[in-house]
């Protein structure tokens, strides 16, 4: 009886050991909406589906993208702090990847219906993570995460 205690209390305690690295807070990235697994999981999804115009650690690919290409529409701008995206609140931001950016005035497919709601949120919170911390709390004052 007492051997059956002690082996019930020895797998409580691995238990309990185990899961204690299993806490969402504890993956949370410090002052930010969202979770270094949600970083991880956004850079797999942002390099099938956005790097390629956006570029790899979201830098862009064009120097200068606030300028009309021939075609008249805008290229892909950065992502990583350095243009526009930090002024849309996490809401609009959503919306611009489902929808995609040709209503903008870009050639952005939506990838409504190829991403679901947790993918577009994991590619959103991997671009945010190069954002400075300045620019990262100017987007919340902005209203950020809370829109």
């Amino acid at each position: 009886m007492q051997s059956r205690r002690n082996i019930a209390g020895a797998l409580l305690a691995l238990i309990a050991i185990l899961s204690a690295g299993c806490d969402a807070s504890e993956n949370a990235v410090e002052n930010r909406w969202y979770t270094a697994f949600q970083v991880e999981r956004g850079r797999s999804v942002f390099q099938t589906h956005c790097a390629a115009c956006h570029g790899a650690e979201a830098q862009g690919l064009t120097a200068d993208w606030k300028q009309r290409t021939e075609e008249g529409s805008f290229p892909p701008p950065p992502l990583n702090g350095t243009a526009h995206a930090w002024h849309h609140p996490l809401s609009m931001l959503v919306r611009a990847v489902n929808d995609g950016g040709i209503p903008l005035g870009g050639t952005m497919p939506g990838f409504k219906g190829t991403l679901g709601d947790e993918d577009i949120l994991a590619a959103i919170a991997y671009f945010q993570s190069y954002w400075p911390r300045e620019i990262y709390l100017h987007w919340q004052k902005l209203g950020g995460a809370d829109s």
